[in-house]
Order: C-alpha cells, then structure tokens, then sequence
C-alpha cells in the first residue's frame, strides 16, 4: 500500500490527464483592458436564450406549446362552469341568430320587391293626366282628361333620343268565350307597346301597324286570360273569336307570362287591341289614359324628360309649367327610390339587431372579469412557476373567444332555421346571402375578443405575491 506522500506524487505526475470541468467566468469579472485579456463571453444559461441556428425552432415550438396549453386550460374553466358559460353566450346568439333572421326577411322582401319592379323599363317614362279639380276638390291624378294621340305622335317626331311611343287607352270589362267569362283590363296600345314594356309571344303576333292603321278587331290576350278561358276546354286561342263589351275580337297572340307587376297585381291578366279600335268601339272617347316613351339610352332620360315636358307643354299652350295638365313618372328614379328604401331598411334591421351583440360582449366582459377575480390565486401559482403575463393574457383571451365563437356558432342554426320558418309563414322565397353568416360569426369573434381583451390584460397585470396572498 502507497503512503500519503507516494499517493501525493502519483496525483502531480497525472495532473496532465485530468480534465477540470470549463468555467465561463460572468462577464462582471472579465478583465477591464480586454486587449490584454480576451475573455468568452459567458455561455447562455438555457436553450432558449442560446444563440444559434436551433434558436428560432425552439422559441416557435415553445410558443406553440404554450398556446396548446392556454386553449387546454381555457377549456377546462369553460367546462367546469358550463351553465354560466351557456349564459354569457346567450347574448351573442340572440345577437346572431337575430342579425341573420333580419338580413334573411330584408333579403327575401328585396327579391320579392325586385321580381314585381322587373316589368318596369329603366328608360321608360310614362306621361298621365293631370288632377281635375271640382268646387276646390281635387280629383287625384288621372281624373282630368288631357292627353290625346296627337300628343303621342308629337312626341314620337319632335323629341330627340326616343325610340318608341304609344298611347294608351284603357278600357275594363268581361271577357268571353263560349260558355267562359273572365273580368280583365282591356287596353288599347300601338304596335310600339311591344318594345316598350318588353313583351315576349309564347304564340302568334303582337298587334301590327296594319291593325293600327285599320282599326282592326284582332287581340293579343295575356296568360292570365288565356288559362281562365281556353285551358279548361282544352283550346288553342290562336284563331278564336272572344267577345269584348259584346264587340267581337279575333285573338292573334298570347304573351309569355311576366308574373306579378310593379303594383302588387297580376301583368299577365291584361288584353291588348290596337288603339284606334279601343277608341271607336270600347271607350268611345279621343282621350288617352297615358302615353309611354321608351329612351334610346338612359344616359338621355333627364335630357329627354325636359324634352317631353316642353313638346306637351307647347301642345297644351301652356306657359308656366306650375299649370302643367299633365305629370311625367320616371321609371328609373322609382327603381332607385324603392331600391334606396329597401337598402336603408336592411340596414336599419341590421344595427338594430347588432346591437344585441354589443350587449353579448359586455356579458362576456363582465364574466371574464368576475372569472380573473375567482382565479387570482391560480394566476399567481402559474405565475410563480413560470408562466409569462403574456400566457395568462393569451389564455383568458381564449375563453372570450370562445364563448363568442360557440354562441355564434349556435346564432348561425339559429338564424337560418328563424328565417326560413319566416318565409313559410310570409309565403316569400327564402333567400340568405353566405356572406352575410359570414360577417355575423366574424362580428360575434370580435366583439369576444374586443371585449375580452380588458379582463385578461387584468389577469395578465396581476403580482404573483399579491395573487398567491388572495384566499
């Protein structure tokens, strides 16, 4: 056995062979003139503050680490208080579910609006009497005869950008075939009425310059008239003789059928004979009810408005256009007065039901902040082992989000499920714009963050020592 002083030698000789652990000496006691003295700066003392090409890679898997457990415990508090989570998203399905009923109901209106307002032309302008006025009482509009085909004609040479004009003569009664009857508006137009309102023929031919120009007892029946008369006995009406106030008519045409018309009533249940005809044998009068100009282009409408108005003003000798016996009705600005209506009314259901929303985010807020104030201590526990305010922030920002987006979520089924029980009862189509639903589950996330964001910028704030003192 070695004695102390031989053991002692044997350690100085393997000195060599011993490896002594690297000390990084802080960079507090590194040497003042580093020129004499190059010292390494101290190694970081964890990988995430270790630079390096793994550097980014680690922060990101970190990061992504922490966002799963902020969504995890996010979860387990929404669970672990489910009634009252149900609650505070009550308000934003209501919210939801009612902006999407009321963009359904708007929209639905608006195709139903559209669809009727599809038999008036844009480029179209339509003159009618003027009030006749009795011992100070006024007639209404209409009631004073004023118009006359010569009017028309008038119009038709003089007024520049036109491209069509008719006059036209309205006369009501019964309608009959054999042992059918049928009540309809009979009216008598030119053959130019065609173009005007854009008629199609299912069958046979609209009314001809020749009929016109003959005073011919031919008709043109709509297909309203057509189903009431012929379909139930199974007759083509091309060639058939109908009766009009006991006036004997041939029928040449029948119009394809346009549906419902600018004024709620059925287009299609009209009858149609040359104008001269109407006025010698069914009105007996040389007044027109109205005249109708279609406009080459609608960029011409003002221009050919004013146009119309001093033709007829001069036709009527009338000097100060206040006594105008007549009133022009551009169709193009009812287009765009019921268009404007039905936008601002949609729009008025809409913040309307926003609203309600607005009312879910402080719901949400309010619960948010009564939660941070029940969980201090486990904030100031997390804390304490290592979480960052920015981790607690992250993860009370997800329990916003989520009551907001489950209760949009759930407003979505509601909504459509309310609008279309809407439209059974309305008997109206059921339309909903997708980007509609899109815009209420966005709204609703954000008013869950926005108003979110204060309780957890609260929680985030908090002391450790101060949240780990609450009981």
């Amino acid at each position: 056995m070695n004695t102390p002083e031989e053991q002692q030698e044997i350690m100085l000789e393997d000195q060599d062979t011993i490896k002594m652990p690297a000390f990084d000496p802080p960079e507090e006691f590194a040497f003042a003139d580093q020129e004499t003295a190059k010292i390494t700066p101290p190694l970081a003392t964890s990988p995430l503050e270790r630079k390096g090409p793994g550097e980014g890679r680690l922060r990101r898997r970190r990061g992504t680490l922490a966002l799963y457990q902020s969504f995890s415990s996010a979860v387990v508090a929404l669970r672990a208080n489910k009634m009252r989570s149900l609650l505070t998203s009550l308000g934003i399905i209501i919210g939801v579910g009612a902006v999407i009923v009321m963009v359904s109901v708007s929209q639905s209106n608006a195709a139903v609006i559209n669809q009727r307002l599809s038999t008036l032309n844009p480029n179209e302008l339509v003159i009618r009497s003027g009030s006749a006025n009795s011992s100070g009482v006024r007639q209404g509009q209409g009631s004073l005869q004023t118009l006359t085909q010569a009017d028309a004609d008038a119009l038709s040479s003089r007024v520049p950008n036109v491209s069509a004009v008719s006059p036209i003569a309205n006369a009501s009664g019964q309608v009959i075939f054999q042992g059918q009857n049928w009540a309809s508006t009979i009216q008598g137009v030119y053959p130019s009425f065609q173009t005007i309102n854009s008629w199609q023929m299912q069958e046979g031919n609209f009314i001809s310059d020749t009929d016109e120009q003959s005073g011919g007892a031919v008709a043109v029946i709509g297909q309203t008239v057509a189903d009431n008369l012929f379909t139930p006995q199974g007759v083509d009406p091309l060639g058939q003789q109908i009766r009009i106030r006991n006036v004997p008519f041939t029928v040449v045409g029948v119009l394809a059928s346009k549906g419902a018309s600018a004024g709620q009533q059925d287009a299609d249940d009209v009858v149609y004979v040359p104008f001269s005809t109407a006025q010698r044998r069914l009105t007996g009068s040389q007044f027109a009810s109205s005249i109708d100009v279609l406009v080459s282009d609608q960029s011409h409408m003002t221009d050919a408005q004013s146009a119309v108005q001093q033709v007829l003003e001069q036709q009527h000798h009338i000097g100060d256009p206040a006594s105008d016996d007549f009133v022009i009705q551009n169709q193009a600005q009812v287009l765009d007065t019921v268009q404007t209506t039905t936008q601002a009314l949609t729009f008025l259901l809409v913040s309307v039901a926003a609203i309600s929303l607005l009312v879910g985010g402080i719901g949400i807020m309010n619960i948010m902040l009564v939660s941070v104030t029940e969980r201090t201590r486990e904030i100031g526990i997390r804390m304490a082992i290592g979480a960052r305010p920015r981790d607690v922030m992250t993860q009370f920002l997800i329990e916003a989000l989520m009551l907001s987006a489950l209760g949009g979520l759930v407003g979505i089924l509601i909504g459509i499920g309310g609008g279309f029980i809407v439209s059974l009862v309305a008997n109206t189509p059921f339309v909903l714009s997708p980007l509609a639903v899109l815009l209420a589950f966005g709204f609703s996330a954000g008013v869950g963050v926005v108003f979110g964001f204060y309780p957890a910028q609260r929680a985030a704030q908090l002391d450790p020592i101060v949240a780990l003192r609450t009981e």
